[in-house]
């Protein structure tokens, strides 16, 4: 690396390191999930939740699918391009395993 950071690269991780985005794509990688599964998931506010799946969507990275049904379901999926990011959120899952000491410890 010659020092000279790529635009490209600056837009992911400025993305990528907003606070609960990771943590966000990571549980939606086991599948569809409804906004109040994936907010009890982790503790995080309905509000900055919302903004970051507007944020995933409009980057193409999360998917919202409404279903007319009464009362009407929205589920968030994982893009093509969302589902891109599975091996990279994976590799990180396994450096925090074996770096990051357990907060509750």
């Amino acid at each position: 690396m010659n020092g000279n950071t790529c635009p490209k690269l600056e837009k992911a991780m400025g993305l990528l390191g907003q606070r609960w985005t990771g943590l966000i794509i990571y549980n939606l990688l086991n599948g569809p999930q409804r906004f109040c599964t994936v907010e009890a998931a982790m503790p995080i506010s309905a509000r900055v939740l919302s903004e970051r799946l507007k944020d995933l969507e409009k980057e193409g990275i999360v998917k919202r699918q409404v279903y007319p049904q009464t009362p009407v379901r929205i589920e968030y999926s994982l893009t093509e391009k969302g589902m891109a990011l599975e091996p990279i959120m994976n590799e990180i899952a396994s450096w925090a395993e074996q770096w990051v000491e357990n907060p509750d410890e």
